[in-house]
């Protein structure tokens, strides 16, 4: 089968034109703004040539078009798409044109079938715009041959505008995640990898590239992620010819992935997003999530975490105190952490018995549950299901259970534990049965706290020593999707040492993440703002820690704390039963602050402000009607400016004029530094601006102390 003409999809004001190729791998002749509803053929034809490189000195008698597989048997010869071999042949496949289709009714999918009868291989390959704008795309390889195909890699590829000049990625480590980083894009290839058996601390969320300067607010940006929770490798690559494209794509270790003849291996999603800035490109990527069946629809529980108030310190009477100080406060859902199973006295043991320890709880956990819930909360419980330390009856009694490269030899240890392969059926079925048997003997389990603290090294399995990841990976998978649907109401966090497995893939079976194990409010305004762009903020945990920071050590004032985790999914990590009248009254402020705004917080489009000022942050929310807005501005550190500079505020809709105010903050001792000498003008005598004069001219915010938040809500009138 050949095909000749292009093909063009559109959905959420973006449009992907798919050109064939020559009867081989199709190419992306475009991505980017929608061209319009009636593009007509020729047209399509128009830019899908316009496309085709001259043939020049040194270089092949025919041009070579970027395909979304690049191969070498399409002449491309950079980075391929496809690297495999069946013993040492088959190296080079070269395939051609077996079926092209449109997916849906609406034109917004396609699927191209694509075969190979020398190398025995078909390869099908699924593009899809959604409702967001979101460029998808996924593949399936199927080795058709008689002797087995050891694939190494099986990249999707993304192709960018010549404009994209800079590269924008995330970095960190454990309490630190997801801080960003820039760099000018050269000739030649920028990768970013995890091989840790999940994306890791250090992992970013996105890999994107736009125009020199681009910022939230504006500047063309596009960016790929992968929907995967196990080792993954993001690149970009700029040819000397003047490709310039993104890959994505998930790192497999030697052997991991080996066809036996009619198997197929199935790549993970990798989804793109383009943007005027990345306020915009988050936009998309929000719109996508909130648009899923299983997406959170109820107000999200104020949450009451018991790690920093108790640690390992449990008995029944501490929590349920711990409990009731909450309601009064109007916490809404009560998390048992860690401590509550066999042998757990600490972090040295304990892990992979998951029964409740008769030695803290004797009569189980369905009294504390009980009466937990006669007040009024919901009740959430710790678990690390995949992990597992070795001072436990589990290891001891199962060691070939244990990942490890092969001979008995266990990998080094973290935080004094190994991983469980759940590869093996007994250990998943294991696993499967104690998780079932607690939420089932405690029905009012309404929400895990699933955790993940350690990377995998070795990740192999005894079953078959070979490397386990990819396995491990679609293992919990299939562990969440079991457990959802024996218990339908079950709501599942992903914390994995904090933020250490944020991605789609695992965001398909979870109703939020834990953004990081660091609540330092100044550590959070950066991790906040960049695990943003991919997940809005009803799907992050924010927590108000106690004065001083659990990880840091910085003491701030309950205003920036919880000033800071206002718009998230809030939560408390503090012990509230020693708190001052004044404390309490505070806290509690600022909680029913929260749940009167959470509706619209938590539905409305997310803005970060490029303000002059590097000491400064602004950032919002805006109601998706655009009929309200609540910012933030936040003085880090001393500013050079005294009193501060102007400040222009983005997002609204610029024909409507807005009431500003300055929201009074829940608490005492929240006013302007002693040094200024009254209130701010439109701050006494009140202030009605347009949109359009809020964006271009702006407002002087508050003079604030550093480490200080002032609050500035707008109306539309």
């Amino acid at each position: 089968m050949t095909r000749s003409e292009p093909d063009y999809l559109r959905a959420g004001g973006a449009a992907v034109v798919l050109a064939p190729g020559g009867g081989g791998v199709p190419a992306i002749a475009y991505w980017g703004e929608d061209l319009g509803a009636a593009a007509p053929v020729e047209s399509l034809d128009g830019l899908a040539l316009a496309q085709l490189p001259q043939p020049v000195s040194g270089g092949l008698d025919v041009p070579v078009r970027l395909s979304t597989v690049p191969l070498e048997s399409q002449g491309w010869p950079g980075t391929p798409g496809l690297v495999g071999a069946r013993g040492g042949r088959d190296f080079s496949p070269r395939f051609r044109v077996s079926g092209w289709a449109r997916g849906d009714s609406d034109g917004s999918s396609l699927v191209v079938e694509l075969s190979d009868d020398d190398a025995r291989l078909d390869l099908e390959l699924r593009f899809g715009l959604d409702g967001a704008g979101l460029f998808r795309q996924s593949a399936r390889l199927t080795n058709r041959g008689d002797e087995p195909y050891e694939l190494a890699s099986l990249a999707l590829t993304f192709p960018v505008p010549a404009t994209a000049a800079e590269v924008l990625d995330t970095t960190g480590r454990h309490l630190r995640e997801r801080h960003p980083q820039r760099h000018a894009l050269t000739t030649g290839r920028y990768v970013r990898e995890s091989r840790r058996g999940r994306p890791g601390a250090d992992a970013t969320l996105l890999l994107a590239v736009g125009a020199v300067g681009f910022g939230f607010e504006r500047g063309l940006v596009h960016a790929v992620h992968l929907a995967w929770s196990g080792d993954h490798r993001l690149a970009v690559e700029r040819t000397p010819t003047g490709e310039t494209f993104l890959q994505a794509e998930e790192l497999l270790r030697p052997g991991e992935v080996v066809l036996a003849p009619g198997e197929s291996y199935e790549t993970p999603e990798a989804v793109g997003a383009w943007g005027d800035g990345l306020n915009e490109l988050a936009a998309r990527f929000h719109r996508a999530l909130r648009s899923r069946p299983r997406h959170p629809s109820r107000p999200r529980p104020v949450t009451l975490n018991t790690w920093e108030a108790v640690y390992f310190d449990l008995d029944h009477a501490r929590l349920l105190e711990l409990a009731r100080a909450g309601a009064r406060l109007g916490i809404e859902r009560f998390v048992l952490d860690d401590g509550w199973f066999r042998g757990r006295r600490d972090d040295h043991a304990g892990l992979g018995d998951w029964f409740v320890d008769d030695r803290v709880f004797p009569d189980g956990l369905g009294p504390l549950i009980d009466d937990v819930t006669a007040l009024g909360l919901e009740f959430g419980l710790w678990v690390e299901p995949e992990m597992v330390n070795p001072d436990s009856d589990l290891a001891r009694a199962r060691p070939e259970w244990l990942l490890q490269p092969g001979s008995g030899r266990l990998p080094l240890p973290a935080r004094h534990q190994q991983v469980l392969d759940l590869t093996q059926p007994g250990a998943y079925a294991y696993l499967l049965e104690r998780l079932d048997a607690l939420l089932t003997e405690n029905p009012k389990i309404a929400y895990l706290k699933w955790d993940h603290n350690r990377d995998l090294l070795e990740a192999g399995s005894t079953a078959t020593g070979r490397s386990a990841g990819h396995e491990q990976t679609l293992a919990v998978y299939r562990l969440m999707d079991e457990l959802r649907a024996r218990h339908p109401s079950l709501e599942i966090e992903s914390c994995a040492s904090g933020g250490a497995r944020v991605d789609l893939g695992i965001l398909e079976r979870t109703d939020r993440v834990w953004t990081s194990d660091c609540i330092d409010p100044i550590e959070r305004l950066t991790i906040q703002k960049y695990t943003g762009l991919l997940l809005p903020p009803e799907l992050m945990g924010m927590h108000i820690s106690g004065p001083r920071s659990h990880s840091t050590g910085r003491t701030a004032s309950l205003a920036l704390r919880a000033g800071v985790a206002l718009f998230g999914h809030l939560g408390v990590e503090w012990d509230v039963t020693g708190l001052t009248d004044a404390e309490a009254e505070e806290l509690a402020g600022w909680i029913a602050l929260h749940t009167e705004r959470r509706e619209w917080l938590h539905t409305g489009r997310v803005v970060h402000a490029e303000l002059a000022d590097p000491a400064a942050d602004l950032r919002g929310v805006v109601a998706d009607d655009g009929s309200r807005a609540l910012f933030a501005f936040t003085q880090v550190g001393s500013s050079s400016a005294y009193p501060a500079a102007p400040i222009m505020i983005p997002g609204l809709d610029d024909d409507r004029v807005y009431e500003v105010a300055l929201l009074p903050l829940p608490g005492a001792g929240n006013g302007p530094l002693p040094g200024a000498r009254g209130e701010l003008a439109w701050e006494r005598t009140g202030l009605k601006m347009t949109g359009r004069m809020l964006r271009a001219s702006g407002l002087r915010p508050p003079v604030l102390h550093p480490e200080e938040l002032a609050l500035i809500e707008l109306t539309a009138r």
